[in-house]
């Protein structure tokens, strides 16, 4: 009998202690608030803006590369209402276009919808970062799952935004997204294209 109580003692320790390093001390437990202080602050109408270049790669499960892409992205924005144009090219040469439609509000809210996003994505823009929270939909030939998302955008002191998302399916991560975002210029897509 001591035993079995030596074991479920050891076992409640070990949830708590995972519990809490996923709540303190990990990717998603992340606040807007960490970054209002430090740096240039993230301004998506002036940093996320006009032609763009986006380099990244996708890790799967177990942490390896699962893909990698490069994008074209076409940004504009009327006021605090702006339109994200991307088109993707895959390491596997599959491509992909999509739009974010994105409006901000004067207390630093994002809000952005997408065709493959369930519903509407909501954050906040604090400091030199950005949060975004959606449910995003696979496409069908994928399995068409929907995964949770938390997406943060970062701004470096050179204005290039470094991007990394995590996506989970019942609680459990199943694929990150590391990527840059910088603007075009001829030399950087003259780069791209050889």
């Amino acid at each position: 009998m001591e035993i079995l109580l030596w074991l479920l003692i050891g076992a409640g320790v070990t949830l708590a202690a995972v519990w809490a390093r996923a709540r303190y001390l990990s990717f998603v437990a992340q606040t807007p608030d960490d970054y209002v202080q430090g740096g240039e602050p993230l301004d998506l109408r002036r940093h996320l803006n006009g032609p763009m270049i986006c380099e990244g790669v996708i890790y799967g499960p177990t942490g390896r590369v699962a893909s990698r892409f490069v994008a074209d992205f076409q940004i504009d924005w009327i006021g605090n209402r702006g339109t994200m144009r991307e088109a993707f090219t895959y390491d596997s040469g599959e491509r992909q276009d999509r739009q974010w439609n994105l409006v901000l509000g004067n207390d630093g809210a994002v809000r952005a919808t997408a065709e493959d996003v369930v519903g509407e994505a909501q954050g906040t823009q604090a400091g030199s970062a950005v949060l975004l929270r959606y449910k995003y939909k696979l496409p069908e030939k994928s399995g068409g799952h929907v995964l949770n998302t938390v997406d943060w955008m970062y701004l470096t002191p050179n204005g290039t935004i470094v991007n990394r998302s995590q996506f989970y399916k019942f609680g459990f991560k199943v694929a990150e997204l590391v990527a840059t975002m910088r603007p075009a210029t001829e030399t950087a897509q003259q780069e791209i294209a050889a």
